[in-house]
């Protein structure tokens, strides 16, 4: 089977589902930022990272797998098996909470570069933050894609990404 099928080569594509969709719809727009902000934690992955930053990133690219999934066909599931809900908000809190408080207050703006796991971890920050707007656009255009959930995670997510990235200067 050839990777190609040159079906999208008139601008369009197909959600799981769906009838032909323009590739610059808001459905297609959230699942292309979503699969770039996976390929950004990876990218971050490939770096010296402190030890567990590495299998909690992986962790995170495998729940934005399931959003993705949820998004290009909510109608595959019921809510009761959502990849996101309040447990996986909490988890990144908690996340969030363990990594802030081993480091010093925040006195200024960051310019990222300090090395290149923290360059990488704000890079996907600014996609994550990306894909948060893209989540608003689809809830905005297709409210029925959309789960409660979906924009507390990516915005929780991106607080997660800052705070890594200052980690990993600090470590």
């Amino acid at each position: 089977m050839s990777i190609y099928t040159r079906d999208g080569d008139g601008g369009q594509t197909r959600l799981p589902g769906s009838a032909p969709i323009f590739k610059d719809s808001p459905a297609v727009e959230v699942c292309g930022t979503i699969d770039e902000l996976g390929a950004a934690l990876g990218l971050a992955r490939c770096q010296p990272l402190p030890e567990k930053m590495g299998p909690l990133l992986q962790s995170i690219q495998q729940t934005l797998l399931q959003l993705n999934s949820e998004l290009a066909d909510p109608g595959q599931r019921g809510d009761a098996s959502r990849a996101i809900g309040p447990r996986q908000i909490a988890e990144l809190e908690a996340a969030i909470d363990g990594y802030e408080s081993q480091l010093q207050a925040l006195r200024a703006f960051i310019l990222p570069g300090t090395s290149h796991a923290e360059a990488a971890l704000h890079f996907a920050r600014t996609v994550c933050r990306r894909a948060e707007r893209r989540v608003v656009s689809l809830a905005r255009a297709e409210p029925h894609r959309t789960g409660e959930h979906h924009l507390a995670y990516l915005n929780r997510l991106s607080d997660l990404l800052f705070v890594l990235a200052r980690y990993a200067v600090a470590r």
